[in-house]
């Protein structure tokens, strides 16, 4: 359930993201979200300062920051641009870019069967970016779509770095106020003041993020991982109904299909390595 609810949180934050979007650019909502996720934070802040921004590794929390914010910038600017079940298509590949990113800055060992999954993923990918493949043929909002796939894969191999001796909550902390700091230059480029009404639609965007990530740390934390990596991917199917029901999106049968190829490889790697490490354990043990 609460993985489930990660999806529902994320599926409407997208669905402001489009519905705001004619009147505010990408790097204005990112702050605006970045804002929000804030305040939402300060109570956290406030109890205890220096156990919250305690860190003996501060360069690497302004990289990770430095990243996800660009990350955010590139994927509401895909979200605004493509139908909603396109652009989250497309983000279920930053599975696939882990792959690479665990062997070249992790320095995990990667076998034959994760490398052939990896490549059918990318296969996929492909299939959704060749030429008729609907909104998500290779264009502009499709390029930023992939790109911030990689840079949220990025940020995820930093996290997975800091947690051996960050908690959730300080990693949390930081990415909120780093992400308002730099997120404001970019915004300020385009900025406009919002009305009442839109402030309260991108505040909600905003809470609607940090309920995303503590549902989905939560969910994960609790449940079996192996159960609850593919209920993520019910997202796809709330942003087709959504999609279609406030914008018009009708799904494209190809861009669909290569987004089936990309989840299949995604959870074949997910299990893989669920099944690697379960191997590895009483080995360590022992």
């Amino acid at each position: 359930m609460w993985m489930l609810a990660s999806a529902i949180a994320f599926t409407l934050m997208t669905t402001l993201i489009k519905y705001l979007g004619e009147d505010y650019s990408a790097s204005l909502q990112t702050f605006y979200r970045s804002a929000a996720t804030f305040v939402v934070l300060i109570p956290i802040m406030i109890r205890d300062p220096r156990a919250a921004f305690a860190t003996t590794r501060p360069g690497i929390l302004f990289f990770r920051s430095a990243v996800g914010t660009a990350s955010s910038i590139f994927a509401f600017y895909a979200y605004q641009k493509m139908p909603l079940a396109d652009a989250n298509a497309l983000s279920f590949t930053r599975a696939l870019w882990m792959v690479p990113l665990a062997v070249f800055v992790l320095g995990e060992k990667v076998g034959p069967r994760r490398i052939a999954a990896t490549a059918v993923g990318f296969c996929g990918v492909l299939v959704m970016l060749q030429p008729g493949g609907g909104s998500a043929s290779l264009s502009l909002p499709a390029l930023a779509a992939l790109a911030s796939s990689l840079m949220f894969a990025m940020t995820i191999t930093g996290m997975k770095v800091m947690t051996r001796d960050h908690s959730t909550t300080t990693l949390l902390v930081w990415a909120g106020a780093l992400g308002v700091i730099m997120s404001l230059p970019p915004a300020l480029f385009v900025w406009r003041w919002p009305s009442f009404v839109d402030l309260c639609l991108l505040s909600t965007m905003g809470v609607l993020g940090t309920v995303t990530q503590w549902a989905y740390i939560k969910g994960m934390g609790i449940g079996d991982a192996a159960a609850m990596a593919p209920v993520d991917y019910t997202r796809l199917v709330f942003a087709l109904i959504l999609g279609y029901a406030l914008f018009g999106d009708v799904p494209n049968a190809i861009t669909m299909l290569g987004a089936a190829i990309v989840i299949g490889s995604t959870l074949y790697i997910t299990l893989r390595e669920l099944k690697v490490g379960a191997a590895k354990a009483p080995a360590s043990d022992e």
